[in-house]
């Protein structure tokens, strides 16, 4: 699912369900990542080896060998030298995308359940043009959530945005503008495999990037299996 929204380079490597709890749930964890699980509840500590075994999996697809991946700075994961990458998990997915650090500056993804975001989350993360902009959304296609669909975004702009700069991204600090791809599934009214892009006003200075500072992100986005994924990918310029 993830893996169509992001370059060929890039190594995307995916969990659904119990049978990816089956399949990727099992395998050891390091010491180090051991030691930050102990004593989590199980739920947490199930997302946290499925996840981790995914992105071993894309480190051994890249060919490069399988180590722990340990929270740095604010939380994001650390990756080995010469590799970029992003992880993501929700109820029912986990998801792993690396690719080497020379051919994409940095990349981020997030995969949401496809439900609407609980009471009051929209105002606190939208800014009122993008609102609006949903509201319209909404109203042409209601078979997505686009509430839900802008939080995700904005996970993934995030994770693309702070390994290049270091610094924290405030939900008001970029504005998000989706639309759709697919105009198929809204005649249907089905929302499988409805998809889009979006792009990312950058509202502060962005990052510098072969020495040219970026105004904005673009991302693509789906939704499939009762999910949305979105993806952000930063090009070297």
């Amino acid at each position: 699912m993830i893996g169509e929204l992001l370059p060929e380079s890039v190594v995307a490597v995916e969990a659904f369900g119990e049978e990816g709890v089956r399949e990727f749930g099992n395998a050891p964890l390091y010491p180090q990542e051991e030691a930050l699980v102990a004593r989590a509840v199980a739920k947490r500590r199930r997302e946290f080896t499925v996840v981790r075994s995914c992105a071993r999996r894309a480190m051994e697809k890249l060919g490069v060998p399988a180590q722990p991946v340990l929270p740095g700075e604010r939380g994001a994961p650390q990756w080995p030298d010469g590799l970029t990458g992003s992880m993501t998990h929700c109820e029912g997915y986990c998801a792993a995308a690396l690719v080497r650090a020379a051919d994409l500056a940095s990349l981020g993804i997030d995969a949401e359940p496809h439900a609407p975001l609980p009471e009051g989350v929209l105002s606190a993360v939208a800014l009122p043009a993008e609102a609006e902009r949903i509201g319209r959304l909404a109203a042409g296609r209601p078979e997505v959530h686009w509430d839900r669909l802008l939080f995700s975004a904005k996970e993934s702009v995030y994770k693309a945005w702070f390994p290049l700069t270091r610094k924290w991204l405030d939900f008001s600090e970029a504005d998000i503008d989706l639309a759709p791809a697919s105009a198929s599934a809204s005649a249907t009214g089905s929302v499988e495999g409805t998809e889009g892009v979006f792009r990312a006003r950058l509202l502060v200075p962005g990052p510098v990037v072969g020495g040219h500072r970026l105004g904005h992100f673009d991302g693509r986005w789906s939704v499939r299996r009762g999910l949305l994924a979105t993806a952000v990918t930063v090009h070297h310029v």
